[in-house]
């Protein structure tokens, strides 16, 4: 490689070799970006209902809604690596999560700890959704490897739409 061509690559803008195709790394960079302003959304909202649950089943709560926010979290770093992996680019700020994300925020004063629970159950239907649309954005383009971490996001989100479920019915 001449100094040139190392030039070039070191100040031209990103862009990771992928044998996707460069319209296939578009679109699901695309989708990967607007499912990563859904997580971010979702973890900041788990986090809020954590910090404010209140009454009678604060523990249970307080506890199961700082597990399920871990494990969003975790989802991000991920997902942002798989658009990045593949040649794409993602989520560069708040603004920019806040102008993609499906996901609404809720900054009222109280929220009551069932209706906490039933929105963030409503929040996961959504972002499972989400996920199955960006896994068949993943199948249309041939990309297996995102594909696969999809799946084990979605079997995620439905558990904790069942305990989130589970946890407001009543007895």
């Amino acid at each position: 490689m001449s100094i040139e061509d190392a030039k070039s690559r070191r100040d031209g803008p990103l862009s990771t070799p992928s044998n996707l195709g460069s319209n296939a790394t578009k679109h699901i960079a695309a989708a990967l970006t607007r499912l990563l302003a859904d997580v971010f959304a979702l973890y900041v909202k788990t986090k809020n209902f954590h910090w404010h649950i209140s009454g009678p089943h604060f523990r249970d709560y307080h506890l199961l809604l700082d597990e399920q926010a871990a494990q969003i979290l975790a989802m991000t770093d991920d997902v942002a690596e798989r658009a990045r992996k593949i040649g794409g680019t993602t989520i560069r700020s708040i603004g920019h999560i806040a102008r993609l994300q499906h996901i609404e925020d809720n900054d009222a004063d109280f929220v009551s700890p069932e209706d906490m629970l039933a929105e963030l159950n409503e929040d996961n239907l959504v972002l499972a959704q989400c996920l199955r649309e960006t896994h068949n954005v993943c199948d249309e383009h041939g990309d297996v490897a995102t594909a696969s971490l999809i799946e084990n996001w979605i079997d995620e989100a439905e558990r904790r739409i069942w305990f989130l479920f589970e946890s407001t019915r009543r007895a």
